[in-house]
């Protein structure tokens, strides 16, 4: 029995463990992987009635493999890899697993390069036809498809990013740090920190091809540094957290034709706050009432209430998380309970989240994980 990952719970399979399925989820994590503190990718589940968070275990070994997406038939996971190099290529790559769900655990299935440096965020479109990725490192999107049995094709389209923004420290080049399918998955976007535009790309998903729309990107305020972003339920609305600005805008969405207008920007920091922070991640709540970013440095989750009918945003709390550097939060499935990666603690913490005023009060669980980077929820049958 080992304690590598979180709670001890010995060697029992998930399908012999107490509880049953009924409103239990498994959690993937992805981690950045530390000699005697993580090897990969880790597994736990999560009872939504109670909010506790149950280790399994090591699910797969792989080096470093940061975010994680999950098929929209739950049974394939994919991961990005800056360490894998595929064919004889300099670069990063794409992971692709079979979930094995009575043992929580993911097989292998195949690897296939990004055709770029850094990979740092990925997602698949509705249709599971089509994975879109995206290279921090050499400012690049590329997408692939998906076969049937959930491998990975070689890329069917690739784009390379162009320009520079304000800051000539981190943005000389691009940087693409997040990519998002639209929710009538028309469109992909991509935030990217180094030139500080929102760009939107016309997706295909039957041929798993990406193309610019017209125009082609929307820009945030020069140094601003858009790194994730986020659509609000209705589809009305999507949101861009800055990271260097410390800031999230909200857009409003034009779904027929792909263009995204700001109407809003406000810092996530309180103001009398002096030290370093950067924004990381931003999600809005199932029920589309409240936003939540994450400040690392400040180590917080800034809430805002989101009026449904303009998009705006209304400061409601900063939450601390009880540990740094913030990388990664996730929302569970039900709405009632967030969950923080603390990465430079090497905690998860679990936050109540109100359904009244969306604050978030801790459970006192407290997860110990190596170097947590991405969170990723799949429902048991």
């Amino acid at each position: 029995m080992a304690i590598l990952g979180g709670t001890l719970i010995g060697s029992l399979p998930l399908a012999a463990q107490k509880g049953g399925a009924k409103n239990e989820y498994l959690v993937f994590v992805g981690t950045y992987t530390r000699p005697g503190k993580s090897q990969g990718i880790y597994a736990y589940k999560f009872q939504s009635a109670t909010g506790k968070l149950t280790s399994i275990g090591l699910a797969a070994e792989i080096a470093s493999p940061s975010f994680l997406t999950i098929h929209p038939n739950q049974k394939y996971l994919y991961a990005v890899t800056e360490a894998y190099g595929v064919g004889g290529e300099k670069g990063g790559a794409v992971s692709a697993f079979a979930i094995d769900a009575a043992a929580g655990k993911l097989n292998f299935l195949n690897r296939v390069s990004t055709k770029g440096g850094g990979p740092c965020h990925l997602n698949v479109d509705k249709t599971g036809k089509a994975l879109v990725v995206v290279n921090y490192g050499t400012g690049s999107t590329a997408s692939m498809p998906v076969m049937e049995d959930g491998r990975l094709g070689e890329a069917a389209s690739f784009i390379q990013h162009a320009g520079s923004s304000a800051d000539p420290s981190r943005q000389k080049g691009p940087h693409a740090h997040s990519v998002n399918i639209s929710p009538d998955n028309r469109f992909a976007i991509v935030a990217d920190l180094g030139l500080d535009q929102v760009l939107v790309y016309k997706l295909d998903p039957a041929k798993a091809t990406i193309s610019s729309n017209d125009p082609p990107f929307t820009k945030v305020a020069p140094g601003a540094g858009p790194r994730h972003f986020s659509f609000h339920p209705n589809g009305k609305f999507g949101y861009v957290i800055n990271e260097m600005g410390n800031t999230v805008t909200a857009f409003a969405w034009d779904a027929p034709k792909g263009v995204l207008k700001e109407i809003q920007t406000l810092t996530t920091l309180p103001a009398d706050f002096k030290g370093v922070s950067h924004t990381a991640e931003v999600l809005v709540h199932p029920s589309g009432k409240f936003l939540y970013g994450s400040n690392r440095g400040h180590d917080s989750i800034a809430v805002f209430s989101i009026d449904k009918s303009k998009g705006t945003l209304t400061p409601v709390d900063r939450t601390p998380t009880q540990g740094k550097l913030p990388r990664n939060f996730r929302i569970d499935p039900t709405g009632n309970y967030l969950i923080a990666a603390n990465m430079n603690s090497d905690s998860m913490v679990i936050f109540r989240i109100d359904q009244k005023t969306g604050k978030l009060t801790p459970t006192g669980d407290v997860i110990q994980l190596g170097s947590p980077v991405c969170i990723k929820f799949v429902p048991l049958p």
